[in-house]
């Protein structure tokens, strides 16, 4: 397990250098500006003996430090991810996250859009099986993903559908049932 842990380490931090060798200059003089803002609210879409009860508001930011809105090729637009950082809460008293990563938007035509994303997450779930329901999670820092569909109202405002899923990837013992929601946002653009 820490062969595979090192392993990747060492290729994140290849593809870092990479990306900051080949990055265009305007993109190194990274601009951290709040560049979108997103507003939602989601459900658990766990099975049964994880499914966790209640509603789950989040807020995502969006920063765009690499001018990925400037991206030319597909290659360019790889290159350049927009960072992402935000929160989604139980109000349930379940599990609520902290997030951050990066991701990439694509545009289908001017009023429809695609995106992705990973990094990873910090969690206040259970670890180990305690007798209770909902996942157990295996350790505090998970891999996190989604992935978004939107349409824009205009320049400013859209709707967004996304599902997003984090889980330990299995490097944390015999625990990782994950987490995983399904909701809608508002999104601001700045």
């Amino acid at each position: 397990m820490k062969s595979t842990l090192k392993n990747w380490r060492v290729a994140a931090l290849v593809m870092a250098l990479l990306c900051a060798i080949d990055m265009p200059a305007a993109a190194q003089a990274a601009d951290w500006s709040i560049d979108e803002a997103r507003f939602g609210l989601a459900g658990s879409i766990q099975s049964h003996s994880t499914f966790e009860a209640g509603l789950f508001p989040s807020v995502t930011l969006f920063f765009d430090p690499f001018d990925a809105v400037h991206a030319a090729t597909w290659q360019d637009t790889f290159l350049r991810p927009r960072v992402h950082t935000g929160a989604i809460v139980s109000t349930s008293g379940d599990t609520s996250q902290f997030f951050a990563g990066v991701n990439w938007t694509v545009d289908l035509t001017d009023s429809f859009f695609l995106n992705a994303g990973f990094g990873g997450a910090l969690h206040d779930g259970d670890l180990r099986d305690d007798g209770t329901n909902g996942p157990k999670l295996g350790c505090r820092v998970l891999f996190s993903e989604f992935a978004a569909a939107g349409f824009r109202f205009n320049e400013k405002l859209a709707i967004v559908a996304t599902v997003d899923h984090a889980s330990n990837a299995n490097l944390c013992g015999n625990s990782n049932d994950g987490i995983s929601h399904a909701g809608l946002s508002l999104a601001y653009r700045f």
